[in-house]
């Protein structure tokens, strides 16, 4: 029996539909856990009950005596048929701002060539986490002199259609002092075993040492996403300010950053990758 080993390697050219789809699948997810968490949450079951109760009385649907055990089930339909409602409402809250995000990221440059984007500068790179033959997860690290821009090849105009917008060279060569992580998603099955700390410690890592110019990380993230949340937490990332708010409750879209003089401070308290 062949022993597998989870091994994180440099992206190679046929990886390119992989890493796209991938990238478009966790920011959907957070659309996912947002609708979930929305669902469960006690505003609102609170407004589900009450809705509920008051097209029961409305209707007359309270359980009759005279029905017996099968009376029981006369409420049943008003809880079934409003609570489809309002799972339909918090998709169609939160669905837009997702969707409209995922476009927009699908449509940046460093996914329109990504080799050459990511060559740039010798502390970018996208790594592929396999165990085995099977894929586990990546991380994107841009330490470009564009690390910063969310700028876009596809804008919105006023009257709702779209255009390409090549204005600016988005290949050329250099190394700015803060880098950031664009992308950084894990399967789920794997989660549990913490394999996104490994993955992160190995691209910080690389920022850090394959060019003296980086000198802090950064990226976006939300608490929707707890694993990749918390994983930055355990590095040493801190929230440095509150971005925006996502979904129907608001969840904070926070920027997180991390010094390399903080990160050389708990270096050598990890284990070697």
């Amino acid at each position: 029996m062949v022993d597998h080993e989870a091994v994180i390697r440099p992206y190679r050219s046929d990886d390119e539909k992989l890493v796209k789809f991938t990238v478009g699948k966790a920011v959907m997810e957070a659309l996912a856990v947002a609708n979930r968490r929305a669902a469960f949450h006690p505003l609102t079951l609170s407004v589900w009950v009450a809705a509920s109760c008051i097209m029961i009385q409305s209707l007359g649907w309270w359980p009759e005596p005279e029905h017996g055990w099968l009376g029981w089930l006369s409420p049943l339909p008003a809880f079934g048929c409003l609570g489809f409602a309002i799972l339909f409402a918090l998709d169609w809250i939160n669905r837009p701002y997702f969707e409209e995000l995922t476009s927009d990221v699908l449509h940046r440059p460093d996914l329109a060539d990504i080799h050459k984007y990511y060559a740039r500068s010798p502390s970018s790179g996208i790594f592929i986490l396999e165990y085995g033959s099977r894929f586990i997860g990546l991380i994107a690290i841009d330490a470009s002199t564009d690390s910063r821009s969310n700028q876009s090849f596809v804008k919105k105009t006023e009257d709702g259609k779209f255009f390409a917008d090549k204005s600016k060279d988005f290949y050329s060569k250099g190394t700015t002092s803060t880098a950031t992580i664009r992308h950084f998603y894990v399967e789920e099955p794997f989660r549990k075993s913490e394999v996104q700390n490994d993955l992160l410690q190995f691209a910080a890592r690389h920022a850090f040492t394959m060019a003296e110019d980086v000198q802090g990380l950064e990226t976006l993230a939300t608490p929707l996403l707890d694993y990749v949340y918390r994983s930055l937490g355990e590095l040493g990332f801190t929230v440095e300010k509150h971005i925006s708010k996502v979904g129907v409750y608001g969840w904070t879209l926070d920027l997180m950053s991390l010094e390399k003089v903080r990160w050389k401070e708990d270096e050598g308290k990890r284990p070697s990758i």
